[in-house]
């Protein structure tokens, strides 16, 4: 499925052409060309690949899976490979979907390389900043990699508030330890995740706003600046998130150890006061003479001494907090 737009004077003119017109319309130097595909065919990339001239090794990342987020120099084109990332925030598992991107004088091809990336939301960051449309293709790669970012920055947030609930639900009064420790290791997962998508994008942008390259122009710098200022953002938030995390879990441990430490001394406590009437009940108890035998005044001696010794030390724990 392609989905095309071409631009002429920085109007949008044409949508939905055939891919086959692609390189027809940007030999105009007039027009700028955008081309989507999801999840082409080999036959798909090598057609457009031989009307844009774009580079075989470029064209194999776009089909191969699991490449790392770069930006790649080529004589006639640049080639981008980045994720989109979608957070469950019922399982706190966070889902990527790989996206890349050739970058020509005149035309954008954008390839996804499954259905989770969607782009409506692209489309609608063109058309809400259509003004900028003059700028050609670096107009359209400022709204794809805005919307990519932007995308980030929300899955962090999303895992700040998630961790936020954990965090409550460390010291709640119910034991909700397991609870605790699985969403943690979640949450764990899914940023050392985010961070192995968010980190590269700081060099990636940087790259794209290198003088050398000739990929903006002044007016769109600005833009360009403010997408560089929120994977700054989001990595710092990425990093401290995850550090936060392992405190988490560190506090979790520690808080059981502490509730493990007060269940052993409550019932160590309680084991000590019921060995005192186990001992003294033992003792009279032995089939040999002893002093009160067979008379009712040692009976209520022995009692009383069960009972003064046994609140004794019921008092004495409790003023310790042991009980």
């Amino acid at each position: 499925m392609a989905h095309t737009r071409l631009y002429r004077d920085g109007k949008l003119e044409l949508e939905n052409f055939p891919p086959s017109d692609v390189s027809e319309h940007a030999q105009d130097p007039g027009a700028t060309v955008w081309l989507d595909y999801c999840e082409p065919t080999q036959q798909d990339l090598t057609t457009i690949a031989r009307e844009l001239s774009l580079h075989p090794l470029a064209v194999e990342d776009a089909v191969h899976e699991h490449q790392r987020p770069k930006l790649d120099r080529y004589d006639t084109h640049l080639f981008l490979n980045t994720y989109v990332v979608h957070l469950d925030r019922a399982s706190g598992e966070l889902r990527t979907s790989e996206v890349s991107i050739f970058i020509t004088q005149r035309a954008l091809v954008t390839v996804r390389k499954d259905e989770g990336v969607g782009i409506d939301p692209i489309l609608r960051r063109w058309d809400e900043s259509s003004e900028l449309a003059r700028n050609g293709v670096t107009f359209l790669l400022w709204g794809v990699l805005d919307v990519i970012v932007d995308g980030h920055f929300d899955a962090v947030q999303s895992l700040d508030n998630e961790i936020e609930e954990v965090q409550d639900a460390l010291f709640d009064t119910a034991a909700r330890e397991a609870e605790v420790q699985r969403r943690s290791f979640e949450l764990r997962k899914s940023l050392v995740l985010l961070r192995r998508v968010v980190l590269p994008m700081r060099e990636v942008v940087n790259s794209v706003m290198r003088r050398d390259l000739h990929v903006i122009n002044a007016e769109m710098t600005p833009y360009y600046q403010d997408v560089y200022d929120h994977v700054l953002r989001a990595t710092d938030w990425t990093e401290s998130l995850r550090d936060l995390v392992t405190t988490i879990l560190e506090t979790n441990l520690a808080i059981q150890g502490n509730r493990m430490n007060l269940v052993m001394k409550k019932v160590t406590s309680w084991a000590a006061i019921i060995a005192v009437p186990t001992a003294i009940t033992g003792f009279y108890g032995q089939n040999v003479p002893y002093p009160g035998f067979a008379a009712h005044w040692g009976f209520w001696v022995s009692s009383a001494v069960i009972v003064v010794m046994s609140v004794a030390l019921y008092v004495a724990f409790r003023r310790r907090d042991w009980l």
